[in-house]
């Protein structure tokens, strides 16, 4: 296993990685819409905060060799399901290989955000 460490995502804010690999399979950590470099949340919608969180989960995936359209599988979650449309055509933007997917309403999340995602990807054959 190696682990993912980039400055382009949001550090760990607990006693985990931003990512791992392991074969040829990439697993990002659940991302939040936090900017990386000020760390603090980015926006008061679900539109701004899909839009860093989806940046952030791309950004962990660069850094570990693959990218969103090598992604098979994502579990979102809302902190309010009245939020799935909106949420939706934020992440159809950016997850263009239509992955499997979960999507669940949670009572909380970290920081208070209005959604997190994370990722499994592929990485290529060489």
């Amino acid at each position: 296993m190696k682990k993912i460490s980039t400055t382009n995502a949001p550090a760990a804010i607990g006693p985990y990685s931003q990512g791992m690999i392991l074969g040829n399979l990439v697993f990002s950590s659940g991302q939040i819409p936090v900017d990386p470099k000020t760390g603090e949340i980015v926006g008061s919608s679900i539109t701004e905060q899909a839009e860093q969180s989806c940046k952030n989960v791309s950004e962990v995936l660069k850094a570990g060799g693959s990218s969103m359209e090598k992604v098979v599988k994502t579990t979102c979650f809302l902190a309010d399901m009245a939020d799935f449309p909106v949420f939706n055509s934020v992440y159809e933007k950016y997850f263009v290989s239509c992955p499997a997917r979960s999507c669940v309403a949670v009572k909380a999340l970290p920081k208070g955000v209005l959604c997190e995602i994370e990722a499994i990807a592929y990485l290529e054959e060489e």
